[in-house]
């Protein structure tokens, strides 16, 4: 969990003290909820994911499952009972990666 607080905070520092300090990055949180994974997503500008699409990979390169954002920027998946990650790819610069033992449990 330090590891995902480190990498929050040198994201926060490296925009506000860059010269692309008005651009925006992306952001996607996943939690396990009964059967499901649930993941949101969105812009640090506040905009939207809607229409991205969300990649569920397995750790040999397949992608298991392909979805994408409904309009509250939010995306299920169904539990897997092996190895995983979850990738939001919205163009070069804007990728985030959540690895299965990063997805919180409520």
């Amino acid at each position: 969990m330090k590891l995902r607080h480190f990498q929050t905070l040198l994201a926060v520092l490296m925009a506000v003290f860059s010269q692309t300090s008005f651009a925006h990055f992306p952001f996607l949180e996943c939690t396990n909820e009964a059967s499901n994974i649930v993941c949101i997503g969105g812009f640090s500008d506040g905009s939207s994911a809607q229409g991205i699409t969300v990649d569920l990979i397995s750790y040999d390169e397949e992608i298991i499952a392909s979805k994408t954002f409904n309009d509250r920027s939010s995306v299920e998946f169904q539990q897997l009972g092996r190895e995983f990650y979850i990738l939001l790819d919205a163009g070069p610069g804007h990728t985030v990666e959540v690895d299965w033992d990063q997805i919180k449990t409520p």
